[in-house]
């Protein structure tokens, strides 16, 4: 039998062309993802009206601004203090329902924003039974008798993105914490802080680079938020630029707003990373001890159940409780064929993008595995900028350069076979699906990535030796082991697009409704009941990802705990 060596020479000789393959395969699939972003700034730079951008300017665009940071603010801020503090309080505090509201926190996150909005619009609205039971209990006549917060405002708004997005930011704070050592907090009792100093002082600046990216994400969330911010009637970029585009019908004046709102996203990517620079902080001591959590009594652990149970209680117990309600009085109106063809289509549309962004999500993370170049990595951050663009953004860039294939097709067969072949890839599901991939494939690929940097390295030079090609390797050794990360990964991405509601809106074919465009027309038309199905099955559908996350969460503090228990003494 040839030595090692000689056997290892061999299979890098033949593994010589492969990994310009790989590489050349994810750099194709990132430019792709690319072309919407750069089909909106060359429309924004187009020749046109010249009076089109200062029109704009002076009018609805400062307004448009003003509206998006001030909502950005309040949500970044609510998110923080409620996200922060409830991951505090369950992983340093036991108190009645500490366990429970662990996994519970999770849970609004499966809820999204324009369906809490629509409930919450039936519950305080002025017809709404809360109001309805003041003015009888009170005797009131008039809205002139009393006050009553708007719930159509940009308060309201702010109110129903914060209940739904918190959990971002709860997550990523809560895994900061339980991988912070006991002794680090110890040490800081012992120079004389109190707890909420240890707190402000040693664990929050701990958690910052996780923290960073927790609102990063909440940012991105709010920016990308069209049905909430359309329902609330508040003027933000995103409700802007759906209404110059289509309403007003000017692509130009569209493509330009959305330029300033790709601007949002690339500060909220710079601040993010500027938060994260040179912020990595590591346990230096060789004795790690886990978290343990110090029991409360009395009126601290009465605040405590309640300041982490108002959380849940308002951002998913009192929504789903009104959605079951109205699903179960209706359920004779809303379950119709119609109905049923809403969530065919749904399903298919969900799991087909998850399939396709799932493949191709392996295909990069596998190449930056077999490549590690450093401009494969620039490639596949890229392709995973995706994530970072309002779906509104997304449909005008795939609408653009897809109209003008199908316009330059039809010309030439036109003039040359005298056959009209319409629209080919616009208002198409090929579109639809598109757009789901490119939103979304940064989740396949983080978490195949994930799951592939668990697989030693000594396992693919154990394969190499034994003649497998990188194809072979990935079918029959890697794929059995990271089979959970497919399946979470598939998961999360077909999730999300079963919520999400822009592109859908602008990109769907003629007559085709989805559970979210079906819902969000009914309650655009104030028919709130009717939407009540299928609002409740998209939440359904939403809990699977957070019972993953909750597992997660769970396997993460039994480690930690593992990891203590076998520190040295």
């Amino acid at each position: 039998m040839p030595p090692i060596g000689v056997l290892a020479q061999q299979a890098r000789r033949n593994w010589r062309w492969s990994p310009s393959v790989w590489t050349l395969g994810a750099a194709g699939a990132a430019l792709i993802v690319a072309i919407p972003v750069v089909a909106v700034v060359v429309m924004a730079l187009m020749p046109g009206d010249p009076t089109i951008w200062p029109h704009l300017a002076k009018t609805v665009l400062p307004t448009y601004v003003i509206n998006t940071l001030f909502l950005m603010t309040g949500v970044g801020l609510g998110t923080f203090l409620i996200g922060t503090g409830t991951a505090w309080l369950v992983t340093l505090y036991r108190f009645p329902g500490s366990r429970l509201f662990e996994w519970a926190l999770l849970v609004p996150l499966s809820v999204p924003a324009f369906i809490i909005g629509f409930t919450y619009t039936e519950l305080l609205d002025y017809a709404g039974p809360v109001q309805g039971t003041l003015r009888t209990l009170f005797g009131w006549s008039s809205p002139q008798a009393y006050w009553f917060p708007e719930i159509r405002s940009l308060g309201g708004a702010v109110a129903m993105m914060t209940l739904v997005l918190y959990p971002y930011v709860y997550l990523l704070a809560r895994s900061a914490f339980l991988e912070q050592s006991q002794c680090t907090l110890e040490v800081s009792r012992t120079l004389g802080c109190t707890p909420w100093q240890g707190f402000r002082r040693v664990a929050l600046p701990l958690a910052r680079p996780s923290l960073a990216v927790g609102l990063a994400l909440v940012l991105m969330e709010t920016l990308n938020d069209y049905g909430t911010v359309k329902l609330f009637g508040v003027q933000t970029l995103t409700n802007g630029m759906y209404n110059i585009w289509l309403i007003m019908g000017n692509r130009a004046g569209g493509a330009q707003v959305a330029c300033v709102l790709l601007l949002f996203i690339m500060g909220l990517i710079i601040l993010e990373r500027w938060a994260r620079a040179k912020k990595a902080y590591q346990n230096t001591g060789t004795r790690m001890r886990p978290v343990e959590g110090k029991r409360l009594t009395g009126l601290r652990a009465g605040f405590a159940s309640l300041a982490c149970a108002l959380p849940v209680l308002l951002g998913f117990v009192v929504p789903a409780s009104v959605l079951a309600r109205n699903a179960v009085l209706r359920l004779s109106d809303s379950w119709t064929p119609a109905f049923v063809g809403y969530a065919t289509n749904s399903l298919g549309l969900s799991l087909t993008a998850a399939l396709v962004a799932l493949s191709i999500g392996l295909f990069m993370a596998y190449a930056v595995r077999l490549g590690k170049g450093e401009t494969l990595k620039w490639f596949t951050r890229l392709a995973s900028l995706g994530y970072a663009i309002p779906g509104t953004v997304l449909a005008i860039g795939i609408l653009a350069p897809f109209g003008a294939f199908d316009n330059a097709v039809d010309r030439f067969m036109r003039e040359t076979f005298d056959i009209s072949t319409g629209l080919l890839l616009s208002g198409t599901l090929f579109a639809l699906v598109f757009a789901y991939v490119v939103r979304f494939l940064a989740l396949s690929y983080g978490t195949v990535e994930a799951g592939l940097g668990r697989v030693r390295p000594t396992v693919d030079m154990a394969a190499r030796t034994l003649g497998c090609g990188p194809g072979k390797v990935l079918l029959r050794v890697h794929l059995p082991i990271i089979k959970g990360s497919l399946l979470t990964a598939i998961l999360l991405v077909f999730v999300d697009c079963m919520k999400e509601l822009p592109a859908t809106l602008l990109l769907r074919p003629f007559n085709f409704d989805t559970l979210a465009t079906h819902v969000f027309q009914f309650a655009s038309s104030e028919q709130i009941e009717q939407a009540a199905l299928g609002a409740l099955a998209i939440v359904a559908a939403g809990l699977l990802p957070v019972i993953l996350l909750s597992r997660s969460i769970a396997q993460s503090r039994d480690w930690s705990r593992q990891t203590g228990d076998q520190s040295p003494g």
